[in-house]
């Protein structure tokens, strides 16, 4: 197999372990939309399965004896000499070693803005729970109530208040 053909091979039959049809599939809302998902999908698995038998096997060797009967020995022996002549360059991977360092810095980049971000969600979350309780309470909340679920803000007015600020 060429190495062409086997890196396309390797790449479309990871690619398809990684698709979340599944989930994909539950996001569509009309039939029209279900049936163009399941095309896609068969497409894409005709083209998979394709690319796995034809790219993962060796071609058939040539049988030069069966055309030397046939044609005869003079031009059989013309073409195979030709076809033994061609040389198919071997692919050489030069982008990959090039890019991999950047890409690997890019992913670890991505996991920390990750850890980031949950924990940016969780203070939200938080932050919207402790909203959501306030306003419900809101018209039956003493200044004291209030006061309690949020020291810093007694205590700032406190200090006004003693030093004499009255915000003019």
């Amino acid at each position: 197999m060429s190495g062409a053909g086997k890196k396309v091979a390797d790449v479309a039959f990871k690619a398809s372990r990684t698709i979340d049809w599944e989930g994909m599939a539950k996001v569509l809302v009309t039939d029209e939309a279900r049936r163009e998902f399941s095309n896609l999908r068969r497409a894409f698995d005709e083209v998979n399965t394709q690319l796995q038998t034809k790219f993962s096997q060796e071609p058939e060797p040539i049988d030069w004896d069966f055309y030397r009967k046939g044609i005869g020995a003079g031009i059989v022996d013309m073409y195979k000499e030709a076809y033994d002549s061609i040389e198919i360059p071997k692919y050489v991977d030069n982008v990959t070693p090039e890019y991999k360092p950047k890409f690997d810095a890019l992913l670890v980049e991505l996991k920390e803005a990750e850890q980031t971000s949950l924990k940016e969600s969780e203070r939200l979350e938080k932050e919207i729970i402790d909203v959501q309780e306030i306003s419900k309470k809101l018209s039956t909340m003493t200044a004291d109530e209030y006061f309690e679920k949020h020291p810093e803000l007694k205590k700032k007015f406190d200090d006004e208040i003693r030093n004499d600020y009255w915000g003019y």
